[in-house]
């Protein structure tokens, strides 16, 4: 007997008990369309974290200040104005490992132009700020280096604060009112999205540090220019503990902080903390796969049921088949034929099933998904494999048969 007609004769047998078949596939089916669906929204979080991890900027670390003792109380990190640009700058000229560091002044306010007002944050940076968050202007220019010494009223947009204020016009050129101080604006970012907190990193504007301090901050009496973080970007190659150890020593050193003394800083390293929120979705991804596996393992054990039951049923079949010449290997191979129909029929309306669910996640819980060939060519051979498997058993016990006993079966 050839393949080919026993994949017509298991077609027939499935038809003719087509409820049984149904139920039985019905493991098979959700079993299938989970394992698709759960990949689909692993690999989608997989890709949302590496465009926050983007979005941050690669080996970055950050520094606040703060982190001190106070009358036998430990104060935490931004507690204490305890840098300054100076030590960006000693950073980034003293330690071979790093590519980039930039200081920077944090405020709030309400920004106005014309009608529109937005409350926005906006920081006062050095134009290393861009490389060391990886983050690029859209349009119009960087600040000139005029910019930076000579606290010019000049900005930079947000994308959030440039819908917000100008709507689709081109704000290039514009003059906007932060805290009733006058700013033109000479170029617009790109747009990054949410942070790793949820927060709208587009709703900001930069200007000049010099700005910041001088014009909207009020901090420009004392001869320490303070600030409140350092961004600090590891070059490529380098490894992030040891740029780090490197930086606290520095810092100890310039801060004249004696041995046994607490530090008056704070290192945060984001990549550390974003590899273990990835590693986290990752195990989450694969763990709930497992539990989806489980729905294919119960479709199996469910195909091997149905199976054993054909086989009773269809004993005096199986007798008279073998009674007109048909061999041990052939009653095997139209029952294990059976068996995987039975599986990849249910694969494929898995597959459909699971394609479906998960334009319907990404569609009404707005969530990031990601369709590829490989959990398709997963989910089918998951399932011939699982037809191969539970469907032997029956189907080695009906090949076993002996003629005249499987005649006389009632």
């Amino acid at each position: 007997m050839n393949i080919i007609a026993s994949i017509r004769i298991a077609l027939r047998a499935l038809r003719i008990n087509k409820l049984r078949s149904a139920l039985t596939m019905l493991g098979i089916i959700i079993g299938v369309a989970a394992v698709i669906t759960m990949i689909a929204v692993g690999s989608g979080a997989q890709s949302r974290i590496e465009e926050q991890i983007k979005g941050l900027g690669t080996n970055l670390i950050i520094m606040l200040p703060g982190s001190t003792t106070s009358g036998g109380a430990r104060m935490g990190a931004g507690s204490r104005n305890t840098l300054t640009e100076e030590d960006g700058y000693a950073i980034q000229r003293d330690i071979p490992a790093v590519q980039a560091a930039a200081p920077a002044l944090r405020g709030a306010g309400q920004v106005v132009s014309g009608i529109n007002n937005w409350s926005t944050i906006f920081y006062g940076i050095t134009n290393e700020y861009f490389e060391a968050r990886n983050w690029q202007v859209a349009s119009g220019k960087m600040f000139d280096p005029t910019d930076l010494s000579g606290s010019a009223k000049v900005v930079l947009l947000g994308d959030t604060v440039v819908r917000s204020l100008f709507g689709d016009a081109d704000p290039i050129g514009q003059v906007i009112r932060i805290r009733k101080v006058p700013m033109v604006v000479i170029g617009t970012l790109e747009k990054k999205g949410q942070s790793m907190m949820g927060q709208d990193q587009d709703d900001v504007i930069l200007m000049p540090i010099s700005t910041a301090r001088n014009r909207v901050l009020g901090r420009g009496s004392g001869k320490l220019r303070t600030v409140g973080s350092v961004s600090i970007k590891v070059r490529d190659g380098e490894r992030m503990s040891d740029a780090e150890s490197q930086i606290r020593e520095l810092m100890r050193q310039r801060h004249r902080i004696q041995a046994g003394q607490d530090d008056d800083f704070t290192l945060r390293n984001l990549s550390e903390m974003l590899a273990v929120r990835e590693e986290s979705s990752r195990i989450m991804g694969l763990l709930l796969a497992a539990v989806a596996s489980v729905s294919l393992l119960v479709g199996g054990i469910g195909i091997m049921n149905i199976m054993l039951v054909s086989v009773t049923e269809r004993t005096r079949e199986i007798g008279l088949r073998m009674a007109v010449g048909a061999r041990g290997h052939d009653i095997l191979t139209q029952f294990l034929v059976e068996a995987i129909t039975l599986a990849l029929i249910g694969g494929f309306l898995g597959i459909v099933l699971g394609f479906g669910g998960t334009l319907a996640i990404a569609h009404f819980a707005d969530w990031p998904v990601q369709l590829g060939i490989e959990p398709v060519i997963l989910a089918v051979g998951f399932s011939a494999a699982i037809g191969i498997f539970f469907g032997f058993y029956p189907a080695r016990k009906a090949s076993l048969l002996l003629p005249i006993e499987a005649l006389r079966y009632e």
